[in-house]
């Protein structure tokens, strides 16, 4: 049967070209979901769900690498081709709230302000307010919610408890000392691994270290309050973490696999039983356990070890959240913030679990996810999201907001790698860092001034 004319006599190709575009660039990862799919594949199917819902719209879902998404949106607004949704990992937030279009005016809009108390937009439920506490106040500023959390992690703790048992160790450690305890309990052992535990010199874990004992990075609520001016690397709580990891190295506990960010070679590691403890990311559980399991070994999740003399606020989340694009006409935004509100439903955002690890953001989500028996079966999942309702949601546990935070992690991490590759003194090393770090901030403070006198 012959389609039927528009009024002006156009055909389905042209109706189909009418179609509203929605322009979203996300972050794409290597690693596929645990179906063997690429790691986008459930958010396309999604996007394809909600044009199915929506005839009008059109979803263009573009990938790119997580470490040049501020780059390449920052280029494509210079040339007018910003997409209105952009993804950005966590630590690049400052960047989006920083990025603006060629005639200086912001690049993005708040999220809060454009849904504008709604309950719904084009049928589709707004659910942001039953977003996790800690997540939410994470890509929150001046209390109103910036953008929209999608990807969310946090960091935890894996234990080999088949080498713990072996040595006696019938409790996993919660403090710093404990861990100590248990190292030397396993090198006490016939047949020791060679370390006790390993972890990445990652800036990530610098900053999951300083937010359990209540340290700030940065002056102003961490960047909370107003843009950060100062950066702290030779805090107390700082150097009290580089100072326990570089003694457990001396003592022979801590396996440096060489290099800054070696994820891979501590997850290698750990599942070649070279160590007993290891930090990674709360998406790593379902892999370390298979892992394991494979090697012969019980795996162990729980929440990182803290320093048992310093009071405790929580671990900041990493992951990716969803920027919209400022100034966009009411069809286009509410095409966006609906598509928004519908990838983080509770059956999807359930979904972006069980495919990918990711904590589900929303209570409706956990919820549906706890009766459908998934966490009694997978108890192991069910630690990132309790390890983040333990936090205060002060500054510290909520993690900095910093101009340049990848240039600064660079700074800290080459500093850590001089102590634990040269063995070079923690003060005057962290020290000297702080400097460099403080110098990255003022050039970009400085930028900044530059771009807004010239708007």
């Amino acid at each position: 049967m012959q389609a039927p004319e528009s009024k002006d006599s156009q055909g389905p190709e042209q109706l189909e070209d009418e179609r509203i575009v929605l322009d979203v660039w996300l972050a794409d990862y290597p690693f596929p979901t645990y179906d063997g799919r690429d790691f986008l594949a459930p958010l396309r199917e999604r996007a394809a769900e909600f044009e199915r819902a929506h005839p009008e719209y059109r979803i263009d879902i573009t990938g790119h690498d997580f470490w040049t998404m501020p780059g390449l949106v920052a280029q494509a607004a210079g040339e007018g081709r910003a997409p209105h949704v952009a993804g950005y990992y966590t630590t690049d937030s400052q960047l989006a709230r920083d990025a603006r279009r060629a005639d200086g005016t912001p690049l993005f809009t708040s999220v809060g302000a454009a849904l504008a108390g709604r309950s719904e937009i084009l049928g589709e439920p707004v659910v942001v307010d039953d977003l996790d506490a800690t997540v939410r106040d994470s890509y929150s500023f001046d209390g109103e919610l910036v953008s929209l959390p999608l990807t969310v992690t946090t960091m935890l703790c894996y234990a080999n408890t088949t080498l713990l048992r072996r040595a006696g160790v019938t409790e996993l450690p919660r403090t710093w000392d404990e861990v100590v305890g248990a190292c030397e309990a396993l090198a006490g052992t016939e047949d020791a691994p060679g370390h006790g535990i390993t972890w990445a010199n990652d800036g990530w874990v610098f900053q999951q270290a300083i937010a359990l004992q209540n340290g700030l990075l940065a002056d102003r609520d961490n960047g909370r309050s107003g843009p950060a001016r100062t950066v702290d690397i030779a805090s107390e709580q700082m150097l009290d973490w580089v100072r326990w990891w570089a003694l457990l190295q001396e003592d022979g506990h801590y396996l440096y696999t060489g290099g800054t960010s070696d994820w891979g070679g501590a997850f290698e590691a750990f599942v070649q039983q070279r160590v007993a403890f290891t930090f990674d990311s709360s998406k790593a559980a379902r892999e370390l356990i298979q892992a394991g399991a494979q090697s012969g070994f019980e795996v162990a999740v729980f929440p990182l070890p803290r320093n048992a003399h310093a009071p405790y606020a929580g671990q900041p989340v990493s992951g990716d959240s969803l920027w919209l694009a400022a100034g966009l006409d009411k069809a286009t935004e509410d095409g966006a913030l609906a598509l928004m509100q519908y990838l983080i439903g509770p059956a999807n955002a359930a979904d972006w679990h069980r495919t990918n690890g990711f904590v589900p953001v929303t209570g409706a989500a956990l919820d549906l996810l706890e009766r459908s028996g998934w966490f009694d079966r997978r108890p192991q999942q069910r630690v990132a999201g309790e390890q983040l309702k333990a936090s205060d949601r002060s500054p510290a546990a909520l993690g900095a907001l910093l101009g340049d935070f990848a240039g600064i992690n660079d700074v800290i991490t080459g500093a850590m790698d001089e102590i634990l590759s040269k063995g070079a003194e923690p003060v005057k090393t962290f020290g000297d860092a702080a400097v460099k770090a403080q110098r990255l901030l003022d050039a970009y403070t400085r930028a900044q001034a530059a771009v807004a006198s010239t708007a």
